[in-house]
């Protein structure tokens, strides 16, 4: 964190209704995964190591810094992302931005997160600014174990140089075309978020990111953890995405300022006392952390990626891009799809999402099988390449534990058969859901989406499909 919020600042936040008071009738129903706060510390640790090994710091121009940025990047290359080490020049020296990109989901749509990297001179800034960056590098490696497809293209930012001046996020906002500013859906940042005397924090100082900032209240709300929105005044990485009109969001436990009364009877810990006594101190090492807190954060951290990366920013092939499915709404009939006659239908017994042609299987009430397909060639050069339908579920089996009826999601490639994804009457839902995958791993190949559905004796679950597409850039 680059400058103190001074008290007063806090006071205004206070007085102008910034405490948020649990609901009782909030929820929060959207996945919220386990971030490991044994692996967080275990990187928190790292950076402790680094600092002992490079003169006591990760400052910016010095070996510290670069040797932190090195080891993210390799942690994050190991994992599958696609990630660049960006270099810009400082008054200290040179400093580098860490860029991180999962390659897969919509890259018209990117959902960004991050946190600063370096650490002041005096000290090796464990909790200033190591817990976000280890935060935010747990996550993204949970995600990418997590076998998820996500619908919008997920990027991570680990800036240098935040500590002379938010400098890391400046260049790499300053440096990106326009074109590309464009597609930056939500930025989120997470600086100090294991302070040992912590508060919990959420930024409020960007009216276009008030729907992520009500998600992140709501999670907590969730977690029976009270809050308080805040405006941080531009003091973090969020602020060169914010000068671009981008929707920011992010979260905060405290710095120097003093934790008043009614905040330690509210969040426990000492009143009259600083959030973090070691603020921009050679005692900001890692036993200066509380772990509660980084425990929460990180999992607040997990809960909007996890979110966002499925959020829909849009429906239909991205602009530049092309469906290499015909007939993808079925509205010509069965016309380019193979498989169980009757399947692709315009009865008025199940609604289609647009049009009036789906493919409707099972729901028959019996013991039976059902299945359409396309053939579609994916083009050798195709950078990227995503598969996406809507799908209707409802059922009138009654058991929420038990598979009875499924359909399975799959692509057939000569003589193999892989299953992408199998859906049952626990995912019943009555409004239809979009589904994505990604389907690069076959490009210069010809195979087959397959839709196969399977019931058993009694009760009918319905699973209706449309408006699918397999598209490419």
């Amino acid at each position: 964190m680059r400058r103190s919020l001074s008290a007063a600042a806090l006071g205004v936040a206070l007085a102008a209704g910034a405490l948020v008071v649990p609901s009782a009738t909030a929820s929060v129903t959207v996945d919220s995964p386990d971030i490991s706060v044994t692996n967080t510390k275990a990187h928190l640790d790292q950076f402790q190591t680094i600092a002992n090994n490079n003169g006591g710091n990760r400052y910016t121009g010095r070996t510290g810094y670069k040797a932190s940025a090195d080891w993210v990047k390799a942690k994050l290359d190991a994992a599958g992302f696609t990630t660049t080490l960006q270099q810009f020049s400082t008054s200290a020296g040179t400093s580098y931005n860490v860029i991180a990109e999962w390659p897969f989901g919509d890259a018209n749509h990117v959902v960004m997160t991050g946190s600063h990297l370096d650490s002041v001179s005096a000290g090796p800034g464990i909790n200033d600014n190591g817990s976000g960056s280890a935060g935010v590098l747990e996550t993204a490696l949970t995600y990418a174990a997590s076998g998820q497809t996500p619908k919008n293209r997920l990027r991570f930012g680990f800036w240098g140089a935040e500590e002379l001046g938010l400098l890391g996020s400046k260049y790499y906002v300053n440096n990106l075309p326009a074109a590309e500013r464009d597609k930056i859906e939500l930025y989120m940042n997470f600086d100090m978020i294991a302070s040992p005397n912590p508060g919990y924090f959420i930024y409020d100082d960007n009216a276009a990111g008030n729907g992520a900032r009500d998600d992140l209240k709501a999670y907590f709300t969730s977690k029976n953890v009270q809050t308080e929105y805040i405006d941080v005044q531009g003091r973090s990485d969020h602020a060169a995405f914010r000068s671009l009109g981008l929707p920011t969001a992010g979260t905060f436990s405290g710095a120097e300022e003093i934790k008043s009364s009614a905040q330690a009877t509210k969040w426990g810990g000492s009143a009259n006392v600083a959030f973090d006594k070691c603020y921009h101190r050679a005692c900001d090492t890692n036993t200066n952390l509380d772990l509660t807190s980084l425990d929460r954060q990180i999992d607040a951290i997990g809960h909007m990626v996890w979110n966002y990366a499925q959020k829909d920013y849009g429906s239909g092939p991205p602009p530049g891009g092309s469906n290499l499915l015909a007939n993808p709404g079925f509205e010509s009939g069965a016309v380019n799809w193979t498989g169980t006659s009757g399947v692709v239908t315009n009865s008025t017994s199940k609604p289609a999402r647009t049009g009036s042609w789906k493919a409707w299987l099972q729901g028959n009430g019996n013991t039976s099988t059902e299945n359409t397909g396309q053939s579609v060639a994916i083009p050798a050069a195709a950078t990227a390449a995503t598969l996406s339908f809507w799908i209707r579920i409802d059922t009138a089996e009654t058991t929420t534990s038990t598979v009875y009826d499924t359909v399975k999601v799959q692509v057939v490639d000569g003589g193999t058969t892989t299953t992408l994804a199998t859906y049952s009457n626990l995912n019943k839902n009555t409004t239809y859901t979009e589904k994505t995958f990604n389907l690069l791993a076959y490009k210069g190949k010809t195979v087959t989406v397959k839709f196969l559905g399977a019931e058993d004796s009694s009760l009918q679950t319905s699973f209706v499909v449309d408006d699918a597409a397999v598209t490419v850039p």
